[in-house]
């Protein structure tokens, strides 16, 4: 398989998520960046570097993009998630808004 030629900040973001690294993921947003996953929504450095770090410990998992479409502005990226949580493995799609060379929001789906 391809690699995908992905942005920049979604690259660094899916590399951060494989490292578990939630000081590196939230280094790929903007400072009023929002995040909404699970039902939630995380506004802010702190708040998406909180969710991340809690993912990480909640789980193990690893991510693998698949796909890139673009769709009203926003990059849409599918990713094959497998782990040690409910439904493993799963397609999500993650929907990132990128403004300045960061990502400005993502919108993590099934």
């Amino acid at each position: 398989m391809n690699p995908l030629s992905l942005p920049d900040p979604i690259a660094a973001y899916f590399a951060a998520d494989q490292q578990k690294d939630a000081e590196a993921i939230a280094r790929c947003f903007a400072a009023q960046a929002v995040v909404k996953d699970e039902g939630r929504t995380h506004s802010g450095i702190d708040a998406i570097k909180a969710w991340k770090a809690a993912a990480s410990t909640k789980y193990t998992y690893t991510t693998e993009p698949f796909a890139l479409q673009q769709s009203d502005g926003h990059q849409v990226v599918t990713s094959r998630v497998e782990g040690n949580f409910p439904g493993s493995p799963v397609d999500l799609r993650y929907r990132f808004r990128l403004e300045r060379g960061l990502i400005a929001s993502l919108e993590i789906t099934v």
